[in-house]
């Protein structure tokens, strides 16, 4: 009796719950938390609503997986870009990615950290705070690299690297705006090209070579 009981819960999905999740996340970037119906997100997901809330929760259980996914996925060229040698290459890194992700062909235009729940009533509070806190955890980890190439002479001693950073998030929000509005990735491309014609030099450009070879200053 007990093996009989048992043994449903064992059945395998009769769904990809990846590309399900896929699916949802390009639901949610297009059209925010709200704007995302369940109908919408069921139908892009090709799931029943309870087949839904098994696998994955909830509506806001489902945007924080989707939110994750982004991060893995289209937004993950900000962790690379902090992988960079120099201040200068994080920057035009972080920028020319975010040009990249948001003008994507055969995706959503625009960013979904951005544009995710910017409008939202009280019912997306939680989605907004959580976007909130996703650029502020983006701005928090520039601000820590750009204070390492300030102590590492890379960034002039006088450089504000909180200041920096936020000017970088500013920027790359402001492209994903431009892009939901139509901006195409060359337009785009030319802001970047601009803002990073007043990033500051490196105060010893001879020991920034040597760390970026790998020698011993």
């Amino acid at each position: 009796m007990e093996t009989r009981q048992k043994a449903p819960l064992g059945r395998p999905r009769g769904f990809d719950t990846e590309e399900a999740l896929e699916r949802a996340m390009r639901v949610f970037w297009e059209q925010g938390y709200e704007g995302a119906s369940l109908t919408d997100l069921t139908n892009a997901m090709g799931i029943t609503r309870t087949s839904m809330y098994a696998a994955f929760g909830n509506k806001e259980a489902l945007f924080h997986k989707a939110l994750e996914r982004y991060t893995e996925g289209p937004a993950s060229y900000g962790a690379r870009a902090l992988q960079e040698p120099t201040a200068r290459q994080v920057a035009t890194a972080f920028l020319t990615g975010s040009v990249r992700a948001t003008t994507s062909p055969g995706c959503p235009t625009g960013c979904l950290g951005v544009q995710g729940s910017l409008a939202a009533g009280d019912p997306g509070r939680n989605a907004r705070d959580t976007l909130a806190a996703w650029r502020n955890e983006y701005t928090s980890q520039l601000r820590n690299r750009l204070k390492r190439a300030v102590e590492e002479r890379d960034l002039p001693p006088d450089a504000d690297p909180g200041l920096l950073a936020r000017y970088l998030m500013t920027v790359s929000n402001g492209i994903a705006v431009q892009a939901a509005s139509g901006a195409t990735d060359d337009d785009l491309q030319q802001v970047v090209d601009m803002a990073l014609r007043s990033w500051p030099a490196a105060t010893d450009p001879t020991r920034r070579i040597c760390q970026t070879s790998g020698s011993v200053p």
